[in-house]
């Protein structure tokens, strides 16, 4: 495993390049978010270990990142004072753009996958917003009428967007409608509600997303039929905060939670790098493959490589902690 201190700044989400093997991004923020600076850092993974190549701070709060698909230097970060702001790495250490619409924090950033001019944003004021690079105003709102941690748009399509929410909601808006966007509604816990704060897409299956939060249970869910999940992943024993599909397996996905773990699952669709049996926390069809927990506070994101060695993610969390680690490393562990 590789590490790097975020020393005075708490870990929020990493990310790694679309482009580079050994780029990483961080954003963190001081005295765990609730009030002070953020500070964006651009990691390199060398043979030396993790090495800062560059750091942005930033006034207030950072929660949330994302690479540009369009610019190799570029990134997006979400703020707690309702700002996005674009970085160059390869420029100045002020924003190249800065948007200010959103009235509350900016809690998730992230790029269209497929139509890679936009971005989109998700706030605390109860609205997502689309944005270009290229416009200095947003391209379109999205209300949801509540506090919302995370907005994704789909990889497979460029006009469909998914938002989870503190109502215990699941939204997906079809950009192509007529404004106002109505939103298809998924409740995700109707019997006991509890706050959503992390959703991800399958890479590989259209229609599946996972979504997780305060009562700890990882949900999948077929959109096909979406009046129940087709899987519920139990094992974590504080609030999810992070989700993230594997791009190497459509069955793999890994959890950050406050529990100070990051756990790797298998959805129990298909075969992955695991034998059968491994870590065998069976829960319906899925289970849980291994457990990384060299977090020693909140963990709150994780991503995986798109590069190289199919198994290597990232995490970081309140711990002031970057880990670079292989996830066939922790399999079996619990």
């Amino acid at each position: 495993m590789l590490h790097y201190r975020t020393e005075g700044y708490n870990g929020y989400a990493v990310k790694y390049s679309p482009f580079y093997d050994s780029r990483i991004a961080c954003v963190a923020s001081a005295n765990f978010g609730l009030v002070g600076n953020g500070r964006l850092y651009i990691l390199s993974l060398t043979a030396a270990g993790i090495v800062a190549e560059k750091w942005f701070d930033t006034q207030d709060s950072l929660y949330d990142v994302a690479f540009s698909e369009l610019h190799e230097n570029q990134l997006a970060v979400a703020s707690g004072d309702g700002s996005i702001k674009l970085f160059d790495t390869t420029l100045t250490e002020l924003p190249v753009a800065s948007w200010q619409e959103h009235t509350r924090e900016v809690f998730s950033v992230n790029w269209n996958l497929v139509d890679k001019s936009t971005f989109c944003s998700a706030s605390w004021d109860g609205s997502v917003k689309i944005w270009s690079p290229q416009s200095q105003r947003s391209l379109q709102t999205l209300p949801t009428t509540s506090c919302t941690y995370s907005a994704l748009f789909s990889p497979h399509t460029p006009h469909l967007l998914s938002a989870v929410s503190s109502d215990s909601t699941l939204r997906l808006f079809d950009l192509r409608a007529p404004p106002p966007q109505p939103a298809t509604l998924v409740p995700i816990s109707p019997t006991a509600p509890a706050e959503v704060l992390t959703h991800d897409w399958n890479k590989y299956r259209p229609d599946v997303l996972a979504t997780a939060g305060v009562d700890k249970v990882i949900r999948t869910w077929d959109l096909r039929n979406p009046a129940r999940p087709v899987l519920e992943l139990v094992g974590h024993e504080y609030a999810v905060r992070r989700l993230a599909w594997s791009p190497h397996w459509g069955d793999v996905l890994a959890s950050a939670s406050y529990d100070m773990t990051v756990r790797v699952w298998s959805d129990g669709t298909g075969s992955s790098l695991a034998a059968p049996g491994v870590g065998a926390a069976a829960v319906g069809n899925g289970r849980m493959l291994g457990v990384m927990d060299r977090h020693t506070e909140f963990c709150a994101g994780v991503d995986w490589c798109l590069f190289g060695g199919e198994g290597w993610a990232a995490s970081t969390g309140w711990d002031e902690s970057v880990w670079v680690w292989d996830v066939g490393g922790i399999m079996g562990s619990r």
